[in-house]
């Protein structure tokens, strides 16, 4: 018989104890590299318990999106109630919602079920440019969803639609995510990776001070990285967010989490550069080096 081996050493749970628990509220990818997919490949490998709530199924490859089948809002909340009831949930990662409608099932179900912390991408451009969803809905995710989430995770399209403006320079983020922040956001991280140049400049935003006067500005936390040369992109902002969520779900504060996540996906993506996965634009190498799963207490 053959003894496995592991990249990690592992030491099993004692009674008493469980797995970091990680929701995914988002489409899924056919083609696996982004979405629920890419959100169940991250927290695999870094030792969370990945679960889904599926907000609509597309048929999807490397060069492009074929078909979109929405699902009922009904079903989504029955998704969700379903996974929180009985496993529970750490952490929460949203991703595309494509209308109204699924918008509000999603905050009334953050609300009723006290779920946090919560992490929002906010999906509403394709890397083609095009707009993914209705700018009613995305004025509900502003409106009814903002308040409820501890960190959204725009591109620099998404947040230039939202704000009405674009953002060419690198010294435009840190007043960006400020606008988005006064828009109702809790905190922003803002990136930079549609940015021009050799480096990639990332901003996040934290959450306001919490004092009765509230004079002091929020901190800003700025990064800056070489960028990765790699045609396999696909599902970097969702395994960003998703990362986030499982860093969260694991103890780390906003800023450490947002750190370790963005460590994260520059090794995926430096890892996964040269293999070759379909035609277009492949997946990262999410499993690069997988960490053992975590034991939490109960």
């Amino acid at each position: 018989m053959s003894t496995a081996t592991f990249a990690a050493p592992w030491t099993p749970a004692t009674p008493g104890h469980r797995y970091a628990r990680v929701l995914s509220i988002a489409g899924s990818d056919s083609g696996g590299g982004a979405g629920v997919q890419a959100d169940l490949k991250t927290a695999a490998a870094l030792g969370c318990f990945g679960m889904t709530a599926i907000t609509a199924i597309t048929a999807q490859n490397t060069v492009g999106v074929r078909a979109v089948h929405a699902l009922p809002p009904e079903l989504l909340v029955q998704q969700i109630d379903a996974v929180v009831e009985d496993i529970g949930v750490d952490a929460v990662k949203i991703g595309m919602l494509h209308d109204s409608a699924v918008v509000r099932a999603v905050a009334s179900a953050i609300q009723r079920h006290r779920l946090a912390p919560v992490v929002l991408d906010p999906v509403m451009v394709a890397t083609s440019g095009d707009r993914l969803i209705e700018a009613d809905t995305a004025a509900v995710i502003v409106s009814e969803l903002f308040a409820w989430v501890d960190v959204i995770t725009p591109n620099l399209d998404e947040a230039a639609w939202l704000l009405g403006r674009p953002i060419t320079q690198a010294q435009d983020l840190e007043p960006a995510a400020r606008a988005l922040q006064a828009m109702g956001a809790r905190a922003v991280l803002l990136k930079g990776g549609h940015l021009a140049g050799p480096l990639v400049h990332d901003v996040l935003l934290l959450p306001m001070p919490d004092t009765d006067t509230a004079l002091l500005p929020a901190q800003a936390v700025h990064w800056e990285s070489p960028r990765i040369d790699s045609r396999n992109t696909h599902g970097t902002g969702c395994t960003l967010s998703s990362a986030i969520a499982c860093h969260l779900a694991l103890g780390s504060t906003l800023a450490e989490a947002c750190h370790r996540a963005r460590a994260y996906v520059q090794q995926a993506l430096a890892s996964g550069a040269h293999f070759q996965v379909g035609q277009g634009h492949g997946p990262l190498n999410h499993a690069f080096a997988p960490e053992a799963a975590r034991a939490m207490p109960l």
